[in-house]
């Protein structure tokens, strides 16, 4: 279904999903400044004795909040030729997510609190403000990340393991009387220990014991280091990458090269 001429379309695109233009920008400063002052609102309404003088107002501009931000939406999803893909991708669940308690509100009480997840879209500052050395180490980060995933979910699977054998020990060698009374609370016990956090309520008492702690210590700052060392091996790899910071005019997705002329997420002409 078409609502407007192809030209008309592209010109709302540029100023919903770019921040090229003087438009553009004054839009999403817009989108910012309403974003910030929902929040605030929300934030007032929390405090007992502001919302017993001035509730019936914070009600009234979180409605109009929320008006504005679903307009915002559907707006955001008429003018791209694909929106499933914004609909899904992280910034559209975030902005449906932003909207949804509002509406909530009216069957189950309580619930308008979670619009302070409106904050999450104030990551469209990044783009508004066309921070592109910060936007190029985010998108070197992400790849990074990324490309890590596989090898660091090797690693936690490795760790895992390691932890679910020194628990069952622990609960073998030091036992009930000594506070490892399930094998359950004996992991935990290696959690809080292998990540080097140390809660202290529950410690080994026996010299076998201790002495498998003491191991458990020393190998929790390896643990530390090696998801650190492959994401940095990652990092260096991507730091000659170019990553442009148009969005795509079909499915607004961004993260494509500079030289681009087709979207590499569902391949229409940028």
């Amino acid at each position: 279904m078409t609502f407007f001429s192809e030209s008309t379309r592209q010109k709302l695109h540029e100023i919903i999903f770019e921040a090229d233009t003087f438009r553009g920008k004054f839009f999403d400063l817009l989108l910012i400044c309403a974003i910030l002052t929902s929040v605030l609102v929300v934030m007032m309404e929390s405090v007992q004795s502001i919302n017993l003088k001035y509730g019936n107002a914070f009600k009234t501009m979180e409605w109009i909040f929320t008006i504005l931000f679903t307009l915002e939406y559907i707006a955001r999803i008429i003018v791209l030729k694909k929106p499933i893909y914004y609909i899904k991708s992280f910034y559209g669940i975030i902005d449906l997510l932003s909207i949804i308690p509002t509406y909530l509100s009216l069957f189950f009480f309580g619930t308008q609190a979670l619009i302070v997840l409106r904050i999450m879209r104030l990551l469209r500052i990044f783009r508004v403000l066309k921070l592109v050395r910060f936007l190029s180490e985010g998108n070197k980060l992400f790849y990074a990340l990324k490309a890590s995933l596989p090898k660091i979910i090797v690693f936690l699977v490795s760790v895992v393991c390691v932890m679910l054998i020194v628990g069952t020990l622990m609960y073998i060698i030091e036992g009930g009387e000594n506070g490892f009374d399930s094998i359950p609370r004996s992991i935990y016990w290696a959690i809080v220990t292998m990540t080097t956090v140390g809660y202290g309520d529950i410690a080994p008492t026996t010299v076998v014991g201790q002495t498998l702690a003491s191991f458990i210590m020393i190998l929790g700052y390896g643990i530390i280091a090696v998801p650190t060392g492959i994401v940095a091996s990652q990092i260096h790899h991507a730091k000659n990458k170019e990553i442009s910071t148009q969005a795509c005019p079909s499915c607004s997705r961004e993260g494509h090269d500079v030289d681009a002329k087709y979207c590499k997420f569902c391949g229409a002409k940028m």
